[in-house]
């Protein structure tokens, strides 16, 4: 009989696996594209208040929803705000091995995972 209760987790690991390949392999065909001027062209779809604008102004909000997620679990220490500044400004590009990372830290456990060890939880 198969372990049912590992199979969650493993399909998490292989889903945020899978997104940090999609990501990171389309980001360095844009770069080699088009280079590194993505900071104008984000913030002037955001000025221009159309459908481009909404979506990155939305994207920017998971960005820093994700970072301040990070400064909490690492209960605003300097690490964990280190950390969050790198996710505000990389993204998938680095929330998808934080998870892995965190992932296996934890050996899976979710709770533990989301919540952290914060002692104020």
């Amino acid at each position: 009989m198969q372990n049912t209760s590992r199979t969650p987790t493993l399909f998490f690991r292989l889903f945020v696996f899978l997104l940090f390949v999609a990501i990171f392999s389309y980001t360095v065909v844009v770069v080699s594209r088009h280079g590194w001027g993505l900071i104008p062209i984000f913030f002037g779809d955001i000025q221009l208040l159309d459908w481009p604008g909404q979506f990155n102004l939305d994207f920017l909000c998971y960005l820093l929803l994700s970072a301040l997620w990070i400064a909490w679990r690492h209960q605003f220490s300097g690490l964990g705000i280190f950390l969050a500044l790198v996710a505000s400004v990389a993204g998938m590009c680095f929330f998808a091995p934080y998870l892995l990372t965190i992932g296996f830290q934890e050996k899976g456990n979710m709770r533990r995972i989301l919540m952290g060890t914060n002692p104020s939880v």
